[in-house]
């Protein structure tokens, strides 16, 4: 394999551009060219293509969303749209490709792969919602956004006496709020994968209320509904003052931490590894501190799941 190409689609994530970076640069270090696809899978159809050098990913191993920028991509769904897109690589003699994203960039993978094309799918989203890997990248780095968030709203908080719902990304899944809510101690974690009993919710809080303590905060998952009304719900429940904070998409900027860093660093590299090895049609990830790939049918196939027993240990803490 001489020429491969990189794209990055769906939501951003904090370490996309280190794993960008991770690719260019193991391909090179192999002597395979590399073509950058720029606004994902809408830049495959379109034939938005760069050939990057060295120094087209450098200082970028720092700086959060995306050098080649991403976009949603309807066309691409269509089997027409996926056949002008492996016409534009055949175009530029691109040999194999990987897709940084996460659960619909996986999908217009898998697509490619069906039609013959060599893709490996790298996990890139802060939701950390891809099986197969115990992280994904971007996932740190928000769940350290949250924690300063919560961390400062406690503060209020504390000083007005008031409950606090802070609803958190995810999509349908609750790790950063389950991972958020741990770390800051939160009285109470929502998440899709074990729903909400309101009445122990509401006892909770009372008992807290009744050994004399000032402030509550709970933290939703936006997949176990809107932070809004569940903070409604609670005030007619409790009668306590609640207010509710969206965290929205500061979640997903800023600069990745280190960890992510590293992450992304190793998987793109290991994309590029596998490619090279006739590898196609797989997803990377890292289990255990150790890299690992799976074949994407089955990754697609896979329910997303939590560790209750965090779940579990959240509640036991916050008695």
């Amino acid at each position: 394999m001489k020429r491969i190409g990189v794209l990055t689609s769906g939501g951003d994530s904090p370490g996309m551009n280190a794993a960008i970076r991770a690719v260019v640069r193991k391909a090179i270090y192999h002597e395979v060219e590399v073509y950058g696809i720029f606004y994902g899978y809408q830049g495959l159809i379109t034939g938005d293509f760069h050939k990057m050098e060295l120094g087209s990913v450098g200082d970028i191993i720092h700086r959060g969303g995306t050098k080649l920028y991403t976009a949603r991509c309807e066309e691409f769904k269509t089997p027409e749209g996926q056949k002008k897109g492996i016409k534009q690589l055949e175009k530029f003699g691109i040999e194999g490709l990987v897709v940084i994203g996460g659960d619909g960039s996986y999908r217009g993978a898998q697509k490619l792969t069906e039609h013959g094309f060599p893709t490996i799918g790298v996990p890139g989203t802060i939701d950390n919602d891809i099986p197969g890997t115990d992280f994904t990248i971007g996932f740190d780095t928000a769940l350290n956004t949250v924690i300063e968030a919560i961390d400062k709203i406690r503060d209020t908080a504390t000083s007005h006496e008031r409950t606090y719902v802070i609803e958190v990304m995810g999509r349908e899944a609750g790790d950063l709020a389950l991972w958020s809510g741990l770390a800051d101690g939160a009285e109470t974690i929502v998440i899709p994968e074990a729903g909400d009993d309101m009445n122990q919710i509401v006892s909770r809080l009372k008992r807290g209320q009744e050994r004399g303590k000032k402030h509550s905060i709970i933290i939703v998952a936006e997949g176990a509904g809107s932070g809004f009304e569940f903070g409604r719900r609670l005030q007619e429940e409790t009668n306590m003052e609640t207010r509710v904070t969206v965290l929205g998409h500061i979640q997903r900027g800023g600069s990745p931490t280190g960890s992510d860093r590293v992450l992304a660093s190793r998987l793109g590299a290991y994309a590029v590894d596998l490619l090279l090895q006739g590898e196609a049609g797989v997803t990377v990830g890292i289990q255990r501190n150790e890299l690992v790939f799976h074949d994407i049918n089955e990754i697609l196939t896979e329910p997303h799941s939590v560790d209750l027993n965090m779940y579990k240990l959240s509640q036991e803490l916050s008695i």
